[in-house]
């Protein structure tokens, strides 16, 4: 038999090899005796199945799982976990894959554009369903033949905030503002505070460490040094440790969190655990504060930006970004070389006063 756990997972999943493919699915079952007999009850279905010409079918909800598994290990990993909650939300996970249709996803298209998420995080979702629909086929699954909408990604002038539009978007974020929908301070319930709270911290965090979302969203407390006051912040995208230190509203934060700390990590979610991808009430600020093409990643933009601005180069910035190619911080080149025709004028401004 090869039923096993996984992680924190408290069901058994079956895992065996069945002509040179390995096939992973959780049983949804605490009991091990139910799950043995789960799975031999699939590995029957896969011999008739075999013999009778026919492929397996799987449900959406399997197919991602065992997607997933497949995954685990690479650099994106932490990436595709933090958007497996809006593909479990948004999909038709009680179909089978080879019932989904070009219409499904379409409709997932139009549900993020809906929500205001940016196209290349749109993109990303697709490509995630493209992947398991692609696995599932290599496995030997019933697989639909799909067209997967095309996301155009826009080409648009650097975005970042500007102080007046940070000091907006921060005062829709308060904790203790006052506003449409909102319960007058002392009927909110814990949660609605510790909801607010959270993501007007995460947002100082973002804004002053350039940090992606989830490496901020999803830290654990044992990569913060409070008496150093820096940050062991670990890049899953480039798979790499950087330290970061803080600046002084960081510091407070999480100063302020530490107190009242009850897990590991630093934001999480109402049941203790990582906070994974949570951005809906960022983005609901994002809007009141009246921010035009404006998203989460905006937030990464603004910190680079200031630093060019302020006379660091694009190759210093690139190290506290963590880019692993210099091209994607050269987007901000065109700052740096603003900073350097204007030094460049007060050269010539100075030597045409002395000679004057």
């Amino acid at each position: 038999m090869s039923i096993v756990k996984r992680g924190n997972s408290k069901y058994w999943y079956m895992q065996f090899q069945f002509n040179g493919q390995t096939y992973i699915r959780s049983t949804r079952t605490t009991s091990k005796k139910t799950a043995e007999q789960m799975e031999v009850e699939w590995k029957a279905q896969l011999h008739a199945q075999q013999y009778r010409g026919r492929k397996p079918r799987i449900l959406l909800a399997d197919a991602f799982q065992q997607y997933k598994v497949s995954k685990k290990g690479i650099a994106s990993y932490a990436n595709l976990l933090a958007h497996e909650a809006v593909l479990l939300r948004l999909l038709p996970l009680k179909k089978y894959i080879d019932e989904i249709t070009a219409h499904d996803l379409e409709r997932f298209k139009q549900a993020r554009i809906n929500e205001g998420v940016g196209a290349e995080i749109i993109k990303y979702g697709l490509l995630l369903v493209r992947g398991t629909w692609k696995f599932s086929k290599k496995l030997g699954y019933q697989v639909s033949e799909l067209e997967f909408p095309t996301v155009k990604i826009p080409k648009v002038p650097l975005r970042y905030l500007s102080s007046e539009e940070e000091t907006r978007l921060l005062s829709e974020l308060a904790p203790n503002r006052e506003g449409a929908g909102l319960k007058p301070r002392a009927e909110r319930s814990e949660e609605l505070k510790r909801v607010m709270q959270d993501a007007y911290d995460l947002v100082i965090l973002l804004l002053d460490t350039g940090a992606r979302y989830s490496e901020i969203a999803n830290i654990e407390w044992q990569r913060i040094d409070l008496a150093e006051k820096a940050i062991y912040l670990w890049q899953s995208k480039v798979e790499n440790e950087t330290v970061l230190y803080m600046t002084d509203r960081v510091f407070d934060v999480l100063s302020r969190r530490e107190k009242g700390k009850t897990g590991p990590y630093v934001f999480s979610n109402r049941d203790g655990e990582a906070r994974g991808y949570c951005t809906q009430s960022i983005r609901k600020a994002i809007l009141r504060a009246g921010l035009q093409r404006c998203r989460v990643h905006t937030l990464r933009h603004t910190l680079a930006s200031r630093l060019v601005q302020n006379g660091m180069s694009v190759y210093e910035v690139r190290e506290i970004l963590g880019h692993s190619d210099i091209k994607t911080t050269m987007r901000y080149a065109h700052l740096e070389s603003r900073q350097v025709t204007s030094k460049a004028r007060d050269v010539i401004n100075q030597l045409n006063q002395r000679n004057g």
